[in-house]
């Protein structure tokens, strides 16, 4: 798939924190057309923090079946430091450079951090959907603002908010087991998202997705540190 990846990257948080200012009002929570999903992508990252290198992968699945029908690993290596709010950039030029490798566009990507939960409301889910132009979810296993817990069964969901604005929310993908936090990268709408995670959450707390990505990119960072020795 052909992504919009920009010449240069910032050089330090200043110049991080201006482009998501910069790229937020283009960030669109709202479904476009009617949501009809063939195609979902999972995104995902691993780091080695004493080399540096970061693996990223993507896994596209069939909707119906969460079948597997494309993968692609990309290697990197991290330039940007660790700041809180601005981790996306430690991840976006391999996370793009990944989906450039898939065979085709998927209808959706879900992203294993924040999309509009988070501190300047663009998080790692929003940067990679306005880049790419596709719908886009966050799905993070820790939240970014303040929630009640949401009921025990599977599909309760509570609003998660911050500074008094609702910006995702926890949902239960499994009954009894700590919920996940759902939050608009672009091109969706919360509602639509959270039926998404749900659909592709049949046995485990973290969407299929996430978890093919997680095992596909974990092993491409042991490939790649193996090589390196």
């Amino acid at each position: 798939m052909l992504i919009d990846i920009p010449d240069r990257w910032p050089a330090d948080a200043e110049e991080a924190m201006a482009i998501q200012d910069a790229l937020r009002p283009l960030v669109v929570a709202a479904n476009p057309r009617p949501p009809a999903f063939q195609t979902i992508a999972g995104l995902d990252s691993a780091y080695d923090d004493e080399s540096g290198v970061v693996a990223a992968a993507a896994v596209a699945l069939d909707a119906a079946t969460l079948t597997t029908v494309d993968t692609a690993v990309a290697h990197g290596a991290v330039s940007f430091p660790y700041v809180p709010g601005l981790l996306a950039f430690r991840e976006l030029p391999t996370t793009l450079g990944v989906l450039e490798r898939l065979s085709a566009t998927p209808d959706l990507l879900i992203c294993d951090g924040q999309g509009s939960a988070h501190p300047r409301r663009f998080g790692l889910a929003c940067h990679v959907g306005v880049l790419a132009g596709v719908p886009t979810i966050g799905v993070a296993k820790n939240a970014w603002g303040d929630y009640t817990e949401p009921g025990p069964r599977r599909g309760d969901a509570a609003d998660l908010v911050i500074d008094g604005e609702v910006v995702g929310r926890a949902l239960r993908t499994r009954t009894g087991v700590k919920p996940v936090f759902v939050s608009v990268g672009h091109l969706i709408d919360l509602d639509t998202a959270c039926a998404q995670v749900l659909a592709l959450t049949p046995q485990y707390r973290q969407p299929e997705t996430t978890r093919q990505a997680d095992a596909l990119c974990r092993q491409a960072l042991r490939e790649a540190i193996a090589a390196a020795r």
